[in-house]
């Protein structure tokens, strides 16, 4: 979109929600960054307790006097110009992917050029997240568990499944060693902390074992993180990416799956 056109006033919560991505606290363009940004493009700055509220309030007090979104487009071109980016690609990939989730409410987007474009519109939730083509997005409409994440942004933001399949498959098997403090890998790692063994009772049990049904789940849990493991990390860690083709819906399956394995260890039993 060009700017040299003038565009309806968007809503002040898209604004502020544009704002609040662009400016973010841990992720966003520093104080400085903004005030440079908003300088270069003619916008006075605003008051406001953090960077985001500045912001907000300047986009939303200079559309007010123009009645048009053109100053919010210019800001966001500004701010996600690619040359901006040249050292930190994965920076650029996860403002664009937050951005898109709040312009689809919109019918925006902003695309492989950093440039404010026309793009599907949604109105609930759940659209957003289809129409902004984010695997991340729909990975925390899904409740994505945290320590997934923890170990696969990097490779998701990288537009990279195989990598990013590879890693999170690891999150299990080390947080099995954090829990019980060994040292071993694999399947040798899994036998020894998720089965009975000698004592009869699993050192990470995610039931009491009282009965014949729970001595069989803690034992489908056990095969359910080797299959995993086969499946995913195994041969991952040793064919290369040109034979190990992963598509974004078998990730955000391979993900899901993860993530209830982690839910299923928040309340397992462990011994000491």
């Amino acid at each position: 979109m060009t700017t040299s056109n003038k565009y309806a006033p968007w809503p002040p919560a898209t604004v502020t929600a544009v704002a609040d991505v662009l400016a973010d606290t841990n992720e966003g363009l520093t104080g400085g960054e903004v005030d440079l940004l908003l300088a270069e493009i003619g916008i006075a700055d605003a008051e406001g307790s953090s960077k985001r509220k500045r912001l907000a309030q300047a986009l939303l007090v200079r559309q007010a006097r123009d009645q048009a979104s053109n100053c919010v487009i210019k800001f966001i071109t500004e701010a996600m110009a690619p040359v901006r980016y040249r050292q930190h690609p994965d920076v650029f990939s996860r403002r664009r992917d937050d951005l898109n989730e709040v312009l689809v409410h919109v019918g925006l987007r902003v695309n492989n050029e950093g440039k404010v474009a026309r793009g599907p519109a949604a109105s609930t939730l759940d659209e957003a997240a289809q129409h902004a083509n984010s695997l991340r997005s729909e990975l925390r409409r899904r409740g994505t568990h945290p320590e997934v994440l923890a170990y696969c942004t990097k490779e998701i933001l990288a537009k990279n499944a195989f990598h990013a399949s590879l890693e999170a498959t690891k999150s299990v098997f080390d947080r099995l060693r954090q829990l019980t403090g060994e040292r071993l890998d694999g399947a040798r790692l899994l036998d020894a902390v998720l089965m009975s063994g000698s004592t009869g009772t699993p050192r990470v049990a995610i039931n009491t074992g009282a009965t014949k049904t729970e001595e069989d789940e803690q034992k489908g849990f056990a095969a359910l993180i080797k299959g995993l493991g086969s499946m995913y990390r195994n041969p991952t860690a040793h064919d290369p990416r040109l034979h190990r083709p992963v598509t974004d819906d078998e990730l955000l399956e391979l993900l899901t799956t993860l993530s209830m394995v982690h839910r299923r260890l928040d309340h397992a039993r462990v011994a000491p």
